[in-house]
């Protein structure tokens, strides 16, 4: 079973059948929250989460539960976003008054909201979700930006195709499960730590990695709740923590950090049409 957030239709299981295939098990949670613990429960055996996108950036509230949950990060799918506007049958754009979808969804498509007179965009839980809602419900005011499957599942007409600002529009999907992965292939490690709030710390903690050729790939700051203008890191490198300069570097790592905690050593994700 795989946790997801969302109602189906969703992005993110669209992601999760890419990875593991269409014959998978699902299971749709409203919350990130609800999905982390579904996986830690034990309810689902692995979560799919979207952790960043190419244009909106970083989903800050999964960095925040991957700390507070002690789950590993497993694999990785990296997926193109394509946000179709869609409403009931005989709807037409010059009626639409209100567009529901996920916030990160209007983000992606902010260059398209703004071309519109009239039309107010509406943050809603999930894009699945708002396609449920408006057929649900009946809104003919009202379209939702979500999915070509959303569309298919809940009856929908498409009224604009690939609304999104930038056609090169992918989300960065993490898997979650409890138990880590052994060594497969090409591998890359996500960690997150902390350091004294000194000067040169972080440029101290990152020259671990350049000392040892190790190649970072991503580095994300996060406030440390309950100490103001004092940061986490999250990092992406290559390499596996089995690796021998991976470990001489996080040994040197951790003489330097005031926390340290590795979220998962998985293979390099490929990249999937949405």
């Amino acid at each position: 079973m795989i946790a997801y957030q969302g109602e189906p239709g969703a992005f993110s299981e669209h992601a999760a059948k890419a990875l593991f295939g269409n014959s998978a098990r699902t299971k749709p949670c409203e919350s990130f929250k609800e999905v982390f613990d579904a996986v830690s429960s034990g309810r689902a055996q692995r979560a799919i989460v979207p952790v960043e996108n190419s244009l909106f950036g970083s989903v800050h509230e999964v960095y925040d539960l991957l700390l507070a949950h002690k789950l590993h990060i497993v694999g990785e799918v990296k997926l193109r976003i394509q946000l179709h506007v869609m409403a009931l049958p005989g709807v037409t754009m010059n009626t639409v008054r209100l567009i529901y979808s996920h916030p990160q969804a209007l983000g992606q498509c902010d260059r398209f909201l703004r071309s519109l007179n009239g039309v107010q965009a509406v943050a809603y839980y999930d894009t699945a979700g708002s396609a449920k809602m408006i057929r649900r419900e009946q809104r003919h005011d009202a379209a939702a930006i979500a999915s070509t499957e959303a569309a298919r599942v809940y009856k929908l007409h498409i009224l604009k195709k690939n609304v999104e600002s930038n056609h090169r529009n992918f989300t960065r999907f993490l898997v979650l499960a409890r138990r880590p992965v052994k060594r497969n292939g090409s591998m890359k490690t996500s960690i997150v730590f902390a350091v004294k709030d000194v000067p040169g710390a972080l440029f101290k903690a990152l020259a671990v990695f350049a000392l040892r050729e190790v190649n970072l790939l991503k580095i994300e700051s996060r406030p440390l709740v309950g100490r103001p203008w004092e940061y986490l890191f999250y990092l992406d490198f290559a390499g596996s923590q089995e690796d021998k300069q991976v470990r001489q570097a996080l040994n040197h790592l951790q003489e330097l950090s005031t926390f340290i905690r590795i979220l998962g050593s998985y293979p390099h994700g490929r990249t999937v049409s949405g």
